[in-house]
């Protein structure tokens, strides 16, 4: 699915490894917001752009500032509306329903 390079990380300036994915500059913003959404599951992302949880956890890695991901980890781990799984099964939608509407 995707080649893998090396890259410095800025802030221990050791080598890391960051996934070279198939993804425009266009796609990689709309898995960066669906990422930050709070009631989109991974399981969404992954229908839309074929990427597992792990390959969007490297795409914020490689995408945002190492504060803002580090942010977003916090925000996202162990969030029960980001896994399917975790969900009540009640729910069957990937957002909000007032969400995307014109106001």
């Amino acid at each position: 699915r995707y080649t893998v390079h090396k890259s410095i990380d800025t802030d221990t300036m050791r080598p890391r490894t960051v996934p070279s994915l198939p993804l425009n500059e266009a796609a990689t913003s709309r898995v960066i917001e669906m990422a930050w959404e709070d009631r989109t599951p991974f399981e969404a992302i992954q229908a839309s752009f074929g990427l597992t949880e792990a390959d969007v956890i490297q795409v914020m890695r490689s995408s945002l500032k190492p504060a803002a991901y580090k942010r977003w980890r916090r925000r996202v781990s162990g969030r029960v509306t980001k896994h399917d799984a975790l969900r009540s099964p009640d729910v069957k939608r990937a957002y909000c329903p007032s969400q995307y509407k014109v106001r």
